[in-house]
């Protein structure tokens, strides 16, 4: 039996083994998926010892992306653009290649579960983390008409478009300058971890807009509920960690899963944690 696994620091909460059970369980699939835990500073020996046991592939989360962005022998394009790892592929030489599947995981819950259109369209992207880095490719491979990113710190928003502006039309800045009129706005910031909302001008919204916060839960984020107000449809992002993992399922197996049966299994299992409210 093939095996695979998740790694993180901490890995307890990974939602991988039951989306790539139910992977398995309805593409026909023999393998074993499983959870690894390593130090911060322990993730090369963690790994080495998992594939010397003749493992085929590994999903990579907080706060090892890194990590494995140096294991890698050969990159995707995405993982290289990206500047990170979270799929680590088993190669029949022995060899290591490494992708990076949240931005198509996204694009994929957008596009196709969504029905919303990227192509296009002016899309907002709010922070210049890792978050948005990792997506940015994908959604400039969608060929929006204009992709902003928007920062608290200008300079970095400003930077990071830089380092894509051969992929297509993009812009950035701060959050205070952010131009009117978005069709699609991506909440890839670190806000929602915290209950916080983006300090953003309610004029960023067009007529239709749609709003996307990539954090997921039993109830909507600060950011969904301010979009709502506004008019706005919104989604969370729990399509976009299935649709991550389906990336993943693909370039191992090499079978395409269907996301909706997980998607609405993970939904409900989230509803029924959701503690009763008076």
């Amino acid at each position: 039996m093939d095996k695979y696994a998740v790694i993180g620091n901490p890995i307890k909460q990974s939602m991988s083994p039951v989306i790539h059970s139910a992977f398995a369980r309805e593409t026909s699939q023999d393998l074993e998926y499983g959870k690894l835990f390593a130090e911060v500073d322990g993730f090369k020996t963690v790994v080495d010892e998992f594939f010397a046991g003749g493992a085929k592939g590994l999903n990579v989360t907080a706060p090892f992306k890194l990590d494995a962005f140096e294991y890698a022998d050969e990159l995707t394009e995405r993982a290289r653009t990206a500047g990170a790892v979270n799929t680590l592929a088993r190669q029949p030489d022995g060899t290591f290649l490494g992708d990076n599947t949240d931005g198509p995981g996204l694009v994929s819950d957008i596009r196709d579960h969504l029905g919303w259109a990227i192509a296009g369209k002016k899309v907002l992207v709010l922070g210049a983390g890792g978050a948005t880095r990792g997506t940015l490719l994908p959604l400039l491979n969608e060929k929006p008409a204009l992709l902003h990113i928007a920062n608290r710190t200008a300079s970095k928003a400003q930077h990071l478009a830089e380092d894509f502006v051969a992929y297509g039309s993009i812009s950035a800045g701060g959050l205070g300058e952010v131009p009117e009129g978005f069709d699609l706005i991506i909440n890839a910031s670190a806000a929602s971890l915290s209950g916080e909302l983006p300090p953003l001008s309610p004029r960023a919204l067009a007529d239709g807009c749609r709003a996307y916060d990539m954090v997921y839960g039993a109830q909507p984020t600060p950011f969904m509920h301010w979009a709502t107000g506004l008019g706005a449809e919104v989604s969370d992002g729990l399509g976009m960690l299935v649709g991550q993992a389906a990336e993943a399922f693909v370039l191992w197996r090499g079978v395409r899963p269907s996301v909706e049966p997980v998607l609405a299994m993970l939904r409900d299992d989230l509803r029924r944690k959701q503690p009763d409210t008076p």
